[in-house]
């Protein structure tokens, strides 16, 4: 099923909630939107959140534009407000043996499957879920345009950054609370000096990289 959405007729719904305005009219609600956290990361999982948003939520912005004060706001209020949330986990190692592509589309298509009333459409972030056995529209930077999908995106970061932080608890070194386990100067200096935990993705380069000089330097070390 193919429903098209022109531009001006989302154009006629100002703001960030005139998708799910234009696809309730047109009979195809609820309306999910889906969005995941932590795909770029070497380190710590990757979160995927289904939303179906039933009402407004004030200060709601994708999670990147917003303070971590008002992440947290607004995380509240979506998990209050919505008709339905959902969240999928899924671990560095799992990232590893899947790859990240197929892990992220799996996370996604699990979210959905998640939520407890089957969505009539589906508005992702970047890229196509393909088998949601529903009509669906990727939006390029969805999670500033769609309502729906800018909550999922909320839902997915605070979810991944509180695990960070948990994980910072037990990995100190690293500073994961700090960076959350993206590459950052600082992180990547920790590699090189304490080389990668379990919670880093093994099969990323930077991370193999740090693991290799950490066996060449150990070994050099037991020849002297």
């Amino acid at each position: 099923m193919t429903v098209r959405l022109t531009g001006r007729a989302i154009r006629r719904d100002a703001g960030l909630y005139g998708y799910e305005r234009a696809l309730r009219r047109r009979g195809l609600a609820p309306v999910a939107g889906v969005d995941e956290a932590g795909r770029g990361a070497c380190a710590g999982p990757l979160v995927a959140a289904a939303v179906v948003l039933e009402r407004e939520i004030p200060g709601l912005a994708d999670s990147k534009l917003l303070t971590p004060a008002r992440r947290d706001r607004c995380y509240d209020l979506v998990l209050e407000r919505a008709g339905d949330v959902a969240v999928v986990v899924v671990s560095a190692a799992d990232c590893d043996r899947m790859g990240v592509q197929r892990a992220n589309v799996e996370a996604l298509r699990r979210a959905l499957a998640r939520l407890s009333v089957r969505p009539g459409y589906v508005l992702t972030d970047g890229f196509p879920v393909d088998g949601l056995g529903v009509p669906g529209l990727a939006m390029w930077k969805g999670d500033r345009v769609a309502a729906s999908i800018a909550a999922a995106s909320v839902v997915a970061k605070v979810t991944r950054d509180r695990i960070m932080a948990d994980l910072h608890e037990e990995h100190p070194v690293y500073d994961f609370a700090t960076h959350k386990g993206y590459a950052t100067a600082a992180h990547e200096a920790a590699l090189r000096q304490h080389g990668p935990c379990r919670e880093h993705r093994h099969s990323y380069a930077n991370v193999k990289k740090a693991a290799a000089a950490l066996t060449t330097q150990e070994h050099g070390d037991h020849e002297h």
